[in-house]
C-alpha cells in the first residue's frame, strides 16, 4: 500500500465516527510517525466505541470579531479547462462558499451544507440508519453564518480556503465564520470529484471519483486545486459578474490556508499565481516540496506537533522551510491530531465519541487566532505579536522555528 494510503486509513478522522460507533478512528489520540499526507474526513474507523443513543445536533463556536459572517454560494464554470477527473462531464465546475463581513441582526441562518451533500457524506461512508446522525441534522449544523446578510461597507483582503482530501469544503466553516468576523471576505472552495459531495449549478451534487484510486498522484491533485484556486479569484476580481458582492474584496491583498492536501495546494498556488501574498499549510505534507525561490512570500506551516516536529518523518516540511525566502513560522500543536484545525474534531464531541488530548474547542481557538493573526500581519500590515514566540495564553502552541 502506498504510504500516503497507509496513513489514511491509520490516522483518518472520519465523519463515520460521528454515526457507527467506531469513534476511535476518527480522533486518535496516537499519532503515526510518517506525516499525514492525504488524511481525509469521511473515513471509517475501528469498532471500539459505544452506539450512540442520541441523535446528533451539531453547533459550531460564534465567530470572534466585531462583524457578523454574511454567506452566498456561488457556482463558477471554468469553460477554458476541461474537468481534470471526468472529462467527459465538460469544462471544470466549482462551488464556492462565499463569507463576508456582514451587519449583525440581517440574513437568515445558513446551513452547514445542502441536504443533498450531507447525504452523499452519509452514503460515502455507508453510514447506517441507526447512527443518529441523518441529512437533516447534518446539514442544519449551527453556523453562525447567514445568508443574503447585509454586507458591512469597506474593501476587504481575500483568503481562500481548501480543504482536505475526501473532505467537502464545509469543514472549514468554524475557520471562515471567524475570519470574515475580523474583516476578511472568504471563499471557500468545493473541489468538485474530489470529496463526498459538491451540490453544483444544474442542482446534482458530485461523487468522489478519485478517492479510492490506489495509484493516485497527489501532486497533480495539489496542481489541480491550484488552477481551481487562480480560477476562482480570477472571477472574484474581474468585475461583480461572478458574485454579486465582488467590490468587498481588495484584490491587491489575498492570502491562501488549506488543510492537508489543502495545505500542499496553498504552496502550490502561491508558486503558479503571484496574486496570492501569503499562504497557510495546516499539517500536510507538500505535494512537492518548494524548490529554491519558488516562494519568497509569507508562509505558516501549523501543524499537529506528533506529526511535523523540525526533524520528524515528514521530511517535506524541512524540505520547504528551507527554501522558503520570505517571512515564515513552523508552529506545532501539542496534544492534536490531524483534523484539530477543522471542525471535525468538534462534532465528533458532540456526537460524544473520544477525541484526541487537545480539546476540539482549543483547536478550533488555536486554529483561529494563529491563522488570523498571521494573515493580519502579512496582508494588513498588523503586527501580531502572537507570532513573536510562545504565548502563556496558548502554552499548546510550539515555536519549531
Amino acid at each position: 500500500m502506498k504510504r500516503n494510503r497507509r496513513i489514511s486509513a491509520v490516522a483518518v478522522v472520519a465523519l463515520a465516527a460521528l454515526v457507527t460507533g467506531t469513534g476511535a478512528g476518527f480522533a486518535a489520540t496516537t499519532t503515526p510517525s510518517a506525516a499525514p499526507v492525504a488524511t481525509h474526513a469521511f473515513g471509517t474507523a475501528p469498532a471500539t466505541a459505544t452506539a450512540l443513543t442520541r441523535s446528533f445536533q451539531g453547533t459550531l463556536p460564534a465567530p470572534t470579531g466585531r462583524y457578523a459572517a454574511g454567506e452566498d454560494v456561488i457556482h463558477l464554470t471554468d469553460a477554458s479547462r476541461p474537468d481534470p477527473w471526468v472529462p467527459s462531464s465538460g469544462p471544470r465546475q466549482l462551488t464556492v462558499t462565499m463569507v463576508y463581513p456582514a451587519v449583525p441582526g440581517t440574513g437568515t441562518p445558513a446551513p452547514y451544507m445542502t441536504l443533498a451533500e450531507a447525504a452523499g457524506a452519509i452514503q460515502h461512508r455507508k453510514l447506517p440508519a441507526s447512527s443518529g446522525v441523518t441529512a437533516q441534522n447534518l446539514s442544519s449544523v449551527t453556523t453562525h453564518a447567514f445568508d443574503g446578510a447585509r454586507p458591512r461597507s469597506g474593501k476587504y483582503p481575500l483568503v481562500v480556503l481548501s480543504p482536505g482530501f475526501e473532505d467537502p469544503r464545509m469543514v472549514l466553516t468554524s475557520l471562515a465564520t471567524d475570519l470574515a468576523s475580523h474583516g476578511y471576505v472568504v471563499a471557500l472552495v468545493g473541489h468538485t470529484y474530489e470529496d463526498s459531495g459538491e451540490t453544483l449549478a444544474n442542482g446534482q451534487t458530485s461523487t468522489c471519483v478519485i478517492c479510492d484510486d490506489p495509484a493516485l498522484d497527489f501532486d497533480s491533485v495539489a496542481a489541480s486545486r491550484a488552477l481551481d484556486v487562480s480560477f476562482v479569484i480570477d472571477q472574484l476580481t474581474h468585475g461583480n459578474t461572478a458574485w454579486r458582492l465582488a467590490h468587498l474584496i481588495d484584490k491587491h491583498e489575498i492570502g491562501m490556508a488549506g488543510h492537508s492536501i489543502g495545505g500542499a495546494a496553498a504552496a502550490a498556488t502561491m508558486i503558479a499565481d503571484p496574486r496570492v501574498r501569503a499562504g497557510v499549510n495546516m499539517d500536510g505534507a507538500f505535494h512537492p516540496a518548494p524548490t529554491p525561490g519558488q516562494i519568497n512570500r509569507p508562509f505558516l506551516m501549523l501543524g499537529a506537533a506528533a506529526n511535523h516536529p523540525v526533524g520528524g518523518d515528514d521530511a517535506t516540511w524541512g524540505q520547504a522551510w528551507a527554501t522558503l525566502g520570505g517571512y515564515k513560522k513552523w508552529l506545532t500543536v501539542a496534544g492534536a491530531d490531524h483534523t484539530s484545525f477543522t471542525d471535525l474534531d468538534l462534532l465528533l464531541q458532540e456526537a460524544g465519541f473520544p477525541t484526541p488530548p487537545l480539546s476540539p474547542e482549543r483547536g478550533v481557538v488555536i486554529t483561529r487566532e494563529y491563522v488570523t493573526a498571521f494573515f493580519d500581519q502579512t496582508l494588513k500590515g498588523i503586527p501580531s505579536p502572537l507570532l513573536d514566540g510562545p504565548s502563556p495564553n496558548n502554552p499548546e502552541v510550539l515555536f519549531q522555528y
